[in-house]
């Protein structure tokens, strides 16, 4: 008798599976609107159909794939009023976030490895934009939206927030990449790197409206990048997932 598969080993075939449908969905190689088969993707993948299937349902879940009537799924079409929906939502459940950790406190730990993480962020964003640690910046940037999360203490709010960054375009870093070689691409960083700071202090400081206030503001920055990478479809063909929205 076969052995049965084990749980660890269908959990990464799964993940792989999910990782590859994202990257022919983003890509572009599958369209909006197009059916989905598990078949041809587990061929293209090389996975067996049991994970792609699993996947297939958690990228469902994740709103990047919706189920169809005739069964299976398609890839889902966003609007670009969808998008700004997305990122507003960030907003308030990251503002929500900063809120409770300024409310309720935290640890002198957390404090120091927060102070120190703004000090990542402002070294990351001093002298040219030629010289700009890109990969750097982006990946303080996700450790900080991450930690911001962590302090609020609300597992509930922490994984909502993972839901909605899981869409291409409403993670805090989406429209970084698109816009190196806009002149205006490192003002953008220092004013958002300003709100890092005053986030971070109205969370030390344990005011609660303040760092609600501003962490909301701050995602709206997302919004304007949105509006101005919409308007250049070169700059549009450097953020994967925007081949999903329609104008």
């Amino acid at each position: 008798m076969a052995d049965a598969v084990r749980p660890e080993k269908a959990s990464s075939q799964t993940l792989k599976g999910v990782l590859g449908v994202r990257d022919l969905v983003f890509s572009g190689t599958i369209a909006p609107g197009e059916r989905l088969s598990e078949i041809s993707v587990s061929e293209h993948l090389g996975i067996s159909r049991t994970p792609i299937r699993a996947a297939l349902a958690r990228l469902e879940q994740e709103g990047i794939l919706e189920a169809i009537p005739s069964g299976g799924y398609a890839v889902r079409q966003f609007s670009v009023a969808d998008v700004a929906d997305a990122i507003e939502l960030r907003g308030v459940l990251e503002g929500t976030a900063a809120r409770l950790a300024a409310e309720r406190g935290i640890t002198p730990s957390c404090l120091a490895n927060l102070r120190q993480l703004i000090r990542d962020l402002d070294a990351a964003v001093t002298g040219p934009v030629e010289t700009l640690d890109l990969d750097g910046y982006i990946a303080f940037n996700a450790q900080f939206h991450e930690m911001i999360a962590e302090l609020s203490g609300s597992r509930i709010i922490q994984r909502e927030l993972e839901r909605v960054m899981q869409l291409p375009f409403s993670g805090p870093s989406a429209f970084l990449n698109a816009q190196t070689s806009v002149p205006a691409f490192r003002t953008s960083l220092v004013f958002g790197q300003m709100q890092h700071r005053a986030i971070a202090h109205a969370i030390e400081m344990r005011e609660g409206a303040r760092a609600e206030a501003v962490t909301r503001e701050h995602a709206r920055l997302a919004r304007i990048n949105l509006d101005f990478v919409l308007k250049d479809p070169a700059l549009m063909q450097r953020v994967p997932g925007l081949v999903l929205v329609s104008n």
